[in-house]
């Protein structure tokens, strides 16, 4: 049968299609990976064109070597483009839109001098911000939303585009395992039939040991070490108290709960710690933060600007001098801070009811539609001969995080006196400064697809856990590799799940805590995945330079992948295996 045509018979990729050899095999199957983060890292090309080559070049390495006929390849990619498309562009997409319809509003206005009430030190901010608040967006709705609304929010407080980018991309790594309401865990319970709430509990005695040290991270990279030294009592507390808010609430509360009551907990011990101790540098810090950003606006701000179709980008356009802040934040008013929080509690309310309450969650699901992929559903088996059920595309018009948030815009609109007119525009606007994110992010997913209905992805992984007992040290890097991918640990763990499963039971290791360091290895790939990339990218106003912030923060991403795979490694072991529940 020849590659370049559809198959007669359906597809089942093999382990080791080039010349029998798992390791030969494995390294072709990396090739497109190798494409995205050599163009991405070295040759700094734009996110979309990164991500088209890396689409072109998986597919044929699905056709001349994994053997899958080239129109099966296709439309691999054609699904996963109409995914990246609906709903995970979607729901960043209204995220964005709630957050214009406040900027149109003047509202957001009063939201940055509500957050300059309770700390005026940006790194104490970007704790607040990107950390609590961020965790809490990713507990309710995950899938990039905190990235996009907690970029343009630092953003407003006075960060630089790449800074403010960074910082959230870091920020969202210790939440993300419970995030969505504790969706990744779940599936990977769902698939290797372990109980979710042991995989949790599991996950809650190894990201906690990643949240006791972000915020201090996050001051580092704000403000370099000079920032630690100044700060850190304000950070170690947001982090302890985080850490083991996560930790009983997966060991013994909910695992669905897990992030909001971390979140909320790690927010309500700034609170209260910063009422009797305030950090010195301050204005030092201000200043620093300040001269960085009309540099970054001097040099790329117009360009970027017009990547993104949004028009001159200037830095008055987010500058605010410190005085009239403090003016404004002392004029304010208990209605006032009430409505500049109100997108937000609203966001919490109606996540809650979607995602809690039981008949509500399940009669959203009910109106999900399920369609077989035309000309795929049915061609394309699992390496098992059983019918892969990644064929079958599921369009979630109502239960989406992005319908949620779109609700959500549309009532905030109302209740600040926007008019559909003006709503309308805000939208307009926001898809035409997004096309090439729309396109990326669409591209990314289609790469996603090809690899793993073609089985390259697999290949991959059967190749790591091929290590033996060894193999829970590198554990971790399925999850983080699965996430960089897609750009979800939801997926890495629909990917490599039931193989850490398999490979834990061959090795004589606790398959429990190898599934459960697939979705902590997840949470720190995601920060240089390129659909997160881009959805940083553009929520900062900096289409085009996604290369920028993943040199940015690629570093950081493999140190805390690395602490990852010691921390699990060592819990395999008598030395840390009294960690574990």
């Amino acid at each position: 049968m020849s590659p370049l045509s559809l198959a007669a018979d359906p597809y089942t990729p093999q382990l080791a299609p080039v010349g029998g050899s798992l390791v030969i095999s494995a390294l072709i199957a990396l090739l497109p990976l190798l494409t995205v983060f050599v163009t991405l890292g070295w040759l700094r090309w734009k996110a979309h064109w990164a991500g088209l080559t890396s689409v072109l070049v998986a597919i044929v390495v699905a056709a001349l070597f994994f053997k899958m006929p080239v129109g099966l390849a296709v439309l691999s990619a054609t699904e996963g483009a109409v995914f990246g498309l609906f709903p995970i562009m979607w729901i960043v997409f209204t995220a964005i839109v709630l957050y214009q319809v406040t900027v149109a509003s003047g509202r957001f206005e009063d939201l940055r001098a509500t957050f300059h009430l309770i700390s005026d030190d940006p790194r104490v901010q970007a704790i607040i911000i990107a950390f609590c608040f961020g965790g809490l967006l990713e507990a309710l709705a995950g899938f990039g939303a905190p990235v996009a609304i907690t970029g343009v929010m630092l953003m407003a407080l006075g960060f630089s585009p790449l800074r403010a980018a960074a910082v959230v991309l870091l920020a969202n790594t210790a939440p993300v395992a419970f995030g969505a309401i504790g969706t990744p865990i779940i599936t990977a319970g769902s698939l290797t039939k372990i109980p979710y709430t042991q995989i949790g509990a599991y996950v809650g005695h190894q990201t906690p040991v990643i949240a006791l040290f972000v915020p201090l991270l996050l001051v580092l990279m704000v403000d370099g070490r000079r920032g630690v030294r100044q700060t850190w009592p304000v950070a170690v507390v947001v982090g302890v108290a985080f850490a083991i808010a996560q930790w009983l609430s997966a060991t013994f509360i909910s695992v669905e709960l897990t992030d909001i009551i971390a979140s909320l907990v790690g927010l309500a011990a700034a609170v209260v710690f910063l009422r009797f101790w305030q950090p010195a540098g301050k204005e030092d810090a201000v200043v620093s933060l300040a001269r960085e950003r009309e540099r970054d606006y001097a040099l790329v701000g117009g360009a970027s600007s017009q990547a993104s179709g949004g028009g001159a980008t200037t830095a008055e356009q987010y500058a605010v001098s410190e005085a009239e802040l403090e003016t404004r934040a002392r004029s304010l008013t208990p209605g006032r801070i009430t409505m500049a929080l109100f997108p937000y509690l609203l966001v919490i309310a109606i996540f809650s009811i979607a995602k809690l309450v039981g008949p509500v969650k399940t009669w959203l699901a009910t109106t999900d539609l399920k369609i077989g992929w035309p000309g795929l559903d049915g061609q394309v088996l699992t390496g098992s001969g059983a019918k892969n059920s990644s064929t079958i595309y599921t369009f979630p018009w109502l239960s989406s995080p992005g319908t949620s948030l779109l609700i959500c815009g549309l009532i905030t609109a109302v209740v600040y006196g926007l008019s559909m007119a003006g709503w309308a525009k805000e939208v307009k606007d926001t898809a035409y400064k997004m096309r090439f994110a729309f396109l990326t992010v669409a591209s990314v997913l289609a790469l996603a697809y090809v690899m793993n209905l073609s089985g390259q992805t697999i290949t991959i992984g059967t190749w790591i856990a091929g290590t033996g007992a060894a193999f829970a040290f590198f554990s971790p890097i399925l999850g983080w590799i699965g996430t960089a991918v897609t750009g979800s640990d939801t997926s890495a763990n629909a990917l490599f799940s039931t193989l850490q499963q398999a490979a834990a039971q061959k090795a004589g290791l606790d398959p429990t805590l190898l599934v459960a360091a697939n979705t902590s290895g997840g949470v720190v790939g995601k920060m240089i995945s390129p659909q997160n990339l881009t959805i940083a990218a553009t929520a900062v106003g900096l289409v085009g330079r996604e290369s920028d912030i993943f040199r940015k923060v690629i570093v950081w991403s493999i140190g805390l992948i690395i602490v990852m795979c010691l921390l699990v490694g060592l819990q395999s072991t008598a030395v840390l295996s009294w960690m574990l529940p």
